[in-house]
């Protein structure tokens, strides 16, 4: 082998192992590149009943600070109005009702899955007055008596707990008699700060919204044989673009932590 021969030779194989070495090192690179790009952030649309901004809004502050990646966007309404958002097409992730029905209606229509739905929680239904109010209330019929000349309950077709207040009064044979005095509310939130705020004289809330407020007190406990069992289902929606970030929050609202937080707040767990 001639030394011109033997110099290239030498001169190739050094080549080679410096390419080599360059790939090895690109491909590191970009492998550690890779490694260091954040999750990405994922915004979460939950619609949820007005009832539960509080309880949610705790746990919200729980699931981010575990989760930063994920982002918790809630729309707090009555249930029958969030229903409908839903059916015309709005972008939503998770439904929590305060109604069976209003979630049913969406498992009929296909636009929640019904292997995706569950039953969360249960609430009582109760009657409050301001706290300073001078009524005396010890029964839901005192509220037929000549000084209670106005009582808030949320709108019956479309907000759980007027409905619920509505089978309660009925049954009671005092709905058509209370008529005169009735206020409709949007939501029980609605009823609940008109309480606060004296515009009526008592008003038909969960016990959940009661415990929020230290301008009411609760003075009946409506009896809880005279209305339609408060349940409070969760549904993924069949739209959603996050399958697995909506599951795993879905899982999470099942949780203790997150189960503990809706007890503070007075709701309680099915059996």
């Amino acid at each position: 082998m001639t030394k011109f021969m033997k110099n290239s030779s030498i001169l190739c194989l050094v080549l080679m192992i410096s390419l080599m070495a360059t790939a090895c090192g690109s491909s590191k690179d970009t492998s550690t590149q890779t490694s260091d790009v954040p999750a990405q952030k994922v915004d979460l649309t939950i619609s949820a009943a007005a009832s539960l901004t509080n309880a949610l809004q705790d746990i919200q502050k729980a699931y981010e600070s575990t989760y930063p990646n994920i982002k918790l966007n809630f729309n707090f309404a009555a249930s029958g109005a969030l229903q409908q958002q839903i059916e015309q097409g709005a972008p939503v992730d998770l439904f929590i009702s305060a109604a069976k029905k209003n979630l049913q209606a969406l498992v009929d229509k296909q636009l929640i899955q019904e292997d995706k739905s569950m039953n969360l929680l249960t609430n009582e239904l109760v009657v409050v007055v301001p706290t300073e109010g001078k009524v005396v209330i010890s029964h839901v019929s005192d509220l037929s008596h000549e000084d209670v000349t106005k009582v808030a309950v949320g709108i019956p077709e479309s907000v759980p707990a007027g409905n619920y207040a509505k089978e309660a009064l009925t049954k009671s044979n005092l709905w058509d008699t209370l008529q005169s005095k009735i206020v409709q509310a949007k939501d029980v939130r609605q009823v609940l700060q008109y309480v606060e705020t004296g515009n009526v004289d008592a008003g038909f809330v969960y016990q959940t919204d009661a415990l929020t407020s230290d301008k009411v007190k609760v003075i009946v406990t409506v009896d809880p044989t005279t209305y339609t069992t408060i349940e409070y289902p969760m549904g993924i929606v069949s739209a959603t673009k996050h399958l697995e970030e909506t599951e795993a929050f879905y899982a999470f609202l099942q949780s203790e932590v997150a189960l503990n937080i809706f007890i503070k707040y007075g709701f309680s767990v099915p059996k």
